[in-house]
């Protein structure tokens, strides 16, 4: 069956099609009365605007592209599930892809996207905003916080490493390792410093026992099997993610070790698992819905302004959350 038309609810209200087109649109200037009869028989009609149309009209497609360098995991399911609830709850539709953290790769989703999308949310661990062809407004979420990048939403990823390293040695651990992440990766690199600088002050002078990972599963699981194997094997382990930690617990277990008894485990970004791990996770909390929320509100600030550097940047502080991991001892700090 075919639908109504906009003809058709100008028709039934008695007003022009231009009149029906600004009620529809939301712009210009028409009167109580007009608009209310306008909504009214749309009501009736069961009339659904046509999005191409109507982005004709308004100069806005009512969508944002979401681009992210991975989508498998639960830390990018809860971003995009942070970016959905505010998208939804402001009428905007949602168009994600994945770069798989190639530059390349990202130029050309976004290439793609052009024309498509009113703005754009990039996480890109590998590039900063100016590496990207982008010509409408664009938030940036992760690379370098330094609270001076406008229109961007990080997380003080050093200050968390340090805080995550400090429990450890509050715990009693002194043989203290990290599981870090991609070396290009910027929030892994900075995940990385914290450690460095915090861990060379638990144990002054001593080589660092650093494994790199790849944030999934199974590079954590890869990366604690090696640490296991050292002669001095760490009582303590910073992972640079909540995935790798999963991988690295189950690491230990299959050493015949006990977590937090002979080794504890510390990770970072408390996505949903860390609770459920054996046993739970203590991790660094990062909010990362509500980061994908404050991303798509900083995304639409950007877009009615018409210009992201009018836009102020958000730096996220990472909150310690204590789980069996780690307590070794009655010191929980």
């Amino acid at each position: 069956m075919k639908g109504s038309t906009l003809k058709d609810v100008a028709r039934e209200a008695d007003v022009s099609v231009a009149s029906a087109s600004r009620v529809m649109n939301g712009i210009g200037t028409v009167t109580e009365d007009v608009r209310a009869r306008v909504l009214e028989a749309a009501e009736r009609l069961r009339y659904v605007p046509h999005w191409g149309a109507r982005s004709l009209v308004t100069s806005r497609t009512n969508t944002v592209g979401l681009l992210l360098p991975d989508i498998y995991g639960e830390f990018f399911s809860e971003i995009i599930r942070g970016v959905d609830i505010a998208a939804r709850a402001r009428d905007l539709h949602l168009l994600v892809s994945g770069s798989h953290g190639d530059l390349a790769e990202a130029a050309a989703v976004i290439e793609s996207m052009s024309g498509r999308v009113d703005g754009l949310l990039v996480m890109s661990p590998v590039a900063s905003a100016g590496d990207l062809p982008v010509t409408v407004p664009l938030v940036t979420i992760g690379g370098r916080p330094d609270g001076s990048e406008r229109c961007a939403i990080g997380v003080d990823n050093f200050a968390g490493a340090c805080t995550a390293v400090r429990h450890l040695a509050a715990n009693g651990c002194r043989r203290l390792a990290h599981i870090s992440g991609p070396a290009e990766n910027l929030d892994a690199q900075e995940r990385f410093r914290g450690f460095a600088a915090t861990a060379s002050e638990v144990d002054p002078g001593a080589e660092l026992r650093v494994r790199e990972g790849d944030f999934t599963e199974e590079g954590g699981h890869r990366a604690m099997a090696a640490l296991l194997d050292r002669a001095d094997r760490p009582d303590g382990v910073f992972v640079a993610n909540d995935m790798m930690a999963a991988g690295a617990i189950l690491a230990i277990k299959e050493a015949g070790l006990a977590v937090p008894e002979d080794v504890a485990v510390i990770g970072f970004d408390d996505i949903p698992l860390a609770r459920f791990t054996s046993p739970p996770l203590s991790t660094l909390r990062v909010g990362v819905c509500e980061l994908g929320k404050q991303a798509l509100e900083m995304l639409v600030s950007a877009i009615e302004a018409g210009d992201a550097s009018e836009v102020e940047g958000i730096v996220i502080s990472p909150q310690l959350v204590v789980r069996e991991s780690s307590k070794r001892g009655t010191n929980t700090n």
